[in-house]
């Protein structure tokens, strides 16, 4: 089943390339279908995944090329799985929020549904050169949808990210050749890699988890290697920027889990040092983004800090920790999501994403004005939102860990609360201006594509026990990889 469900975004492709150029509610129709079947599909499997088992599950291996050891092995479990999920889920988001774009409509679609491939091809890849393949696969459709469909320095954005994401790739791919050639097997299957990896000393494990840092941690991003983000954010469409930074960003943090995992030595030897990044960029982040007054740039800036509470999750190397930072990926997806969709949905009605260019939006937007003070004070981590149950699992297991040093998470909080409720008071208060008393509040359907947004927010932080129930069993048989 998973092999179908990575073929349904190709065959969609290959349809929508085979119709009229000249049929643009034809084409998003298909698209809406095959990303609306790719999603159905995905959720179905639920009922076939069993939260009591920690190993993989739905496997399917295929040879690849015998000779070099490679298969065509796809399997999911306790993390991989709330990421596929996510991922149909945004790709649908982002397929309902892209009737704005108007030119070159098929190729768009095209683009679009092979980048949705892709990315689910990594989560669900069993073999280390087939992750390579479909970490490499993403940059294309990324490339022309930034540098086609972006703003005005879309070009430099769509090459920058190119560069930033390959330079990196270079450091994993030598960090996956190593690890090839200390496997006896001679095999990139995960597990087999694993058990190789499990032979090398501490010093090799370290040199070999710095060069998968590296690559991971341009994709997450982790300071300072955060370089790319903002341009690449502000420049592309705004659907491509919910897929960017509510899933993309994921990938990165997936791979390092699975570096973690498989090399227990060095993540225990770098613990502090990834801990110390990780607190970096929640301050860093949120610094910047508190500066910006583009809106935009903001949220790509707070990403950078809400990937740092990941990152800090990994580093304690416990339960606690753990389950948070897989349950923050999940949270932020949904967060970062609703926010690109809704300062997209603004700037195509006002042209503009400077904060102190609104006031007093709710009387004139009012749907619009509760959907983004739900996102904004998510983003936040209040209480009865998902981003809340995340934070306070990576307050307690880095609790155990660094015990006073957790107030840099407190204090990230804080300051990320500074940004928000700033926005929040620019758009939402003071007199209506004049030239913005006849913007249109939400359609149907951008009612529709925020609310499953917003709907998760708050289902996740009210009732999380099945996402955590999801994801137990597996987080607890990594965490005795560090025993």
């Amino acid at each position: 089943m998973l092999r179908v469900l990575l073929l349904i975004p190709v065959l969609g492709a290959v349809l929508i390339a085979l119709l009229p150029g000249n049929s643009p509610r034809l084409i998003r129709f298909v698209a809406l279908l095959v990303a609306g079947s790719a999603l159905g599909l995905a959720w179905s499997l639920t009922g076939q995944f069993d939260p009591a088992v920690s190993g993989i599950q739905l496997y399917e291996t295929h040879v690849w090329n015998p000779r070099l050891g490679s298969t065509f092995s796809l399997g999911v479990d306790g993390i991989s799985f709330p990421m596929v999920l996510l991922a149909t889920l945004l790709s649908l988001i982002a397929v309902l929020a892209s009737g704005s774009i108007t030119k070159q409509i098929r190729a768009y679609y095209l683009l679009l549904l092979l980048l949705e491939s892709a990315i689910l091809g990594v989560f669900m890849a069993r073999d280390w050169s087939l992750f390579y393949v479909f970490w490499e696969l993403t940059l294309l459709p990324l490339f022309f949808l930034i540098d086609r469909w972006g703003s005005a320095n879309r070009h430099r954005a769509a090459l920058n990210f190119v560069l930033y994401t390959m330079g990196g790739s270079v450091f994993m791919l030598v960090a996956l050749l190593l690890l090839y050639d200390a496997n006896p097997g001679h095999s990139f299957g995960m597990a087999s890699i694993a058990q190789g990896a499990s032979g090398l000393s501490k010093e090799a494990q370290i040199m070999i988890f710095l060069g998968l840092l590296i690559g991971f941690g341009v994709k997450m991003p982790i300071f300072p290697l955060h370089g790319w983000l903002p341009l690449a954010h502000v420049e592309a469409p705004s659907p491509v920027s919910i897929l960017l930074s509510g899933i993309l960003l994921k990938m990165g943090a997936y791979g390092l889990i699975r570096a973690v995992e498989m090399l227990p030595l060095a993540a225990h030897a770098m613990q502090s040092s990834l801990a110390a990044l990780a607190m970096i960029s929640m301050i860093y982040g949120g610094v910047l983004a508190w500066r910006e007054r583009d809106m935009k740039r903001m949220v790509a800036y707070s990403s950078l800090s809400h990937m740092g509470v990941v990152l800090l999750g990994i580093a304690t190397l416990n339960v606690a920790g753990m389950t948070g930072a897989v349950m923050q990926m999940v949270a932020h997806g949904l967060v970062a999501g609703s926010l690109f969709l809704l300062i997209g949905l603004l700037y195509e009605r006002t042209h503009t994403r400077d904060i102190n260019d609104y006031s007093s939006l709710v009387q004139v937007m009012p749907r619009f004005a509760f959907f983004t003070v739900l996102a904004m004070v998510a983003a936040v981590g209040f209480p009865g939102t998902a981003g809340f149950v995340a934070e306070i699992h990576v307050l307690v297991g880095g609790f155990a860990n660094w015990s006073g040093w957790m107030l840099t998470l407190s204090i990230s909080v804080l300051i990320s609360a500074a940004y928000a409720f700033r926005t929040i008071a620019r758009l939402f208060t003071g007199p209506v201006r004049e030239d913005m008393r006849h913007i249109p509040d939400l359609t149907r359907t951008e009612f529709a594509a925020v609310s499953v947004l917003g709907g998760g927010i708050l289902l996740l932080g009210i009732f999380p026990a099945p996402l955590l129930g999801m994801m137990s069993s597996t987080v607890k048989n990594l965490v005795k990889t560090f025993s």
